[in-house]
């Protein structure tokens, strides 16, 4: 891969103050499309920040968290070489439970695979996931709040671990009882990523509506029968 800008000699490539390991990206801003879909680079995982601090908002303007629990809100960095810093906010923060935000594959457009991904389109609410990573306790308790609150949702079936943070979140020193939550997304990793706002301003009430649900005797244990 090389990328021409203009340049006609290495002097010149110095002098314009580009060194080797400069980081490079694709020149695409966000743009409005059709009804509430969007397009742009980077949704993953921009958005996912986005989603939390919308949360907070509602959490302080619209109320109804319990007084005796907390909650910590955490924009991490390099989930994409290893969940370096789910790894480390997890252990300084060390919660009881957590909910860790991102994007899922949506199959609603052409070439993409059900059997593979899963049955997940956009526009029809944010993902929540059952699987290895998730707390049974905490899945049933965001269903529960959005069915509640009346928030759509989509379940997102994830057999074994998942590269989110929610993994790393899971097995950070004791443990905590993790929630993995998403939006759909068409075109993931690419420099045109497409999506619902309308599942993004969910996905921020579904976490709302999950802390307005934990108290502080909550008991995430797994039981059977739970």
């Amino acid at each position: 891969l090389w990328i021409d800008i203009g340049a006609t000699s290495r002097e010149e490539v110095l002098q314009a103050g580009i060194v080797l390991g400069d980081v490079v990206t694709f020149q695409y801003e966000f743009q409005q499309l059709l009804g509430d879909r969007a397009t742009a680079r980077g949704f993953d995982n921009k958005m996912g920040s986005m989603i939390v601090a919308e949360a907070l908002r509602m959490l302080k303007e619209e109320g109804g968290l319990d007084s005796g629990v907390g909650v910590y809100a955490v924009a991490t960095v390099q989930e994409e070489i290893g969940l370096r810093g789910a790894r480390t906010s997890s252990y300084a923060l060390a919660p009881q439970s957590g909910l860790a935000v991102d994007v899922n594959h949506a199959i609603d457009y052409p070439t993409v695979s059900k059997t593979r991904y899963g049955q997940l389109d956009t526009g029809k609410g944010p993902s929540v996931m059952r699987g290895a990573n998730a707390n049974p306790i905490v899945f049933r308790m965001i269903c529960e709040a959005c069915e509640e609150a009346e928030i759509p949702y989509q379940v997102d079936v994830t057999a074994g671990g998942t590269g989110t943070d929610g993994n790393a979140m899971q097995l950070n020193q004791s443990g905590m009882a993790v929630g993995i939550v998403g939006v759909p997304l068409r075109y993931m990793h690419t420099p045109c990523e497409l999506l619902s706002l309308t599942d993004v301003e969910n996905c921020s009430k579904l976490m709302a509506a999950y802390c307005r649900k934990v108290r502080p005797d909550t008991d995430f244990t797994p039981r059977l029968g739970r």
